[in-house]
């Protein structure tokens, strides 16, 4: 049986800092990746599908870009919503 005695791990000692580091490069590529897919599918579904035409494809899709960012934007603070 292994000695769970003869370890040096001690909770909340270790340096998570490169852990850390990668969840939030993961979590905004993830987020801004999200919106660049959504603005991408916005213009050519309206261009294309719809038949509306380039411009205003363009027009909508600087629209759903610049509420993205808005939405989706650091805001600072604690990162709660409380």
């Amino acid at each position: 049986m292994a000695d769970h005695g003869s370890h040096s791990y001690h909770r909340g000692e270790m340096d998570i800092q490169e852990q850390a580091a990668t969840f939030h490069a993961v979590v905004g590529l993830a987020k801004w990746g999200s919106l660049s897919l959504a603005v991408f599918l916005t213009m050519t579904v309206i261009w294309f599908c719809v038949g509306a035409g380039f411009f205003p494809a363009f027009v909508v899709s600087l629209i759903v870009l610049g509420l993205g960012v808005l939405v989706l934007r650091d805001k600072g603070g604690s990162g709660h919503w409380v």
